[in-house]
């Protein structure tokens, strides 16, 4: 689900390790990777550096309504952004990491302007088409990568409320697919959904050997 809006700055975001290029800079981060259920999601964003967004930061660290809220103005403000995610077969065929990677990938690619540089939370970066830069702790950091967290937050959250729909025994508008002990005793209870990752070690453990059910 990308979006664009208008032309932003040049020269990309201020105080970078590296020389900033020629061209726009985006913030990438992902949401979801230690759930037992749901797809993992990545987001990619272009801030305005001349106007920028108050109380952009980490994701984990802010309620759910101030994100809600924030990620309505990062889609209005933004240059521009993207969303993606990589299905739960993808997960397990993958490994949660590649497809963590890829979900950015998308993201990235479906950016319109496309970044010169993308500046991507953590120490693992995916492949891309553009400079890539790997910053550590850079949803505390980064406002393009705290606004990328958050995007990648709020669309994977309201995915999972839409699984708490559909599976409502299983409480995953309350722990978003993460193994709380409350999941994991309905886990137990009820067995795996089809949205959980059957690679993820407390689900493989309760399909036995064969890894179905």
């Amino acid at each position: 689900m990308p979006g664009a809006r208008r032309a932003g700055a040049e020269n990309g975001q201020l105080g970078l390790a590296l020389a900033p290029p020629r061209g726009y800079v985006c913030g990438v981060d992902e949401a979801g990777r230690g759930p037992l259920a749901g797809p993992v999601f990545a987001a990619a964003v272009i801030l305005e550096p001349a106007t920028p967004i108050a109380g952009l930061r980490d994701s984990k660290t802010l309620s759910a309504a101030r994100r809600e809220v924030l990620a309505v103005e990062i889609r209005a403000r933004a240059v521009a952004w993207a969303i993606a995610s990589a299905s739960v077969a993808e997960i397990d065929d993958l490994n949660i990491l590649q497809a963590t990677l890829l979900a950015m990938r998308r993201a990235v690619d479906a950016l319109d302007p496309q970044p010169a540089l993308a500046r991507v939370d953590g120490n693992r970066a995916p492949r891309l088409g553009c400079a890539v830069q790997t910053v550590v702790r850079g949803d505390a950091l980064d406002p393009a990568i705290s606004a990328a967290s958050i995007l990648a937050k709020t669309a994977r959250d309201a995915v999972l409320c839409e699984l708490h729909a559909a599976w409502p025994m299983y409480g995953f508008d309350v722990h978003k697919g993460y193994p709380t002990p409350e999941h994991l005793r309905r886990l137990r209870e009820y067995g795996p959904t089809p949205e959980h990752r059957r690679s993820f070690a407390p689900v493989r453990d309760l399909l036995g050997d064969g890894g179905e059910r």
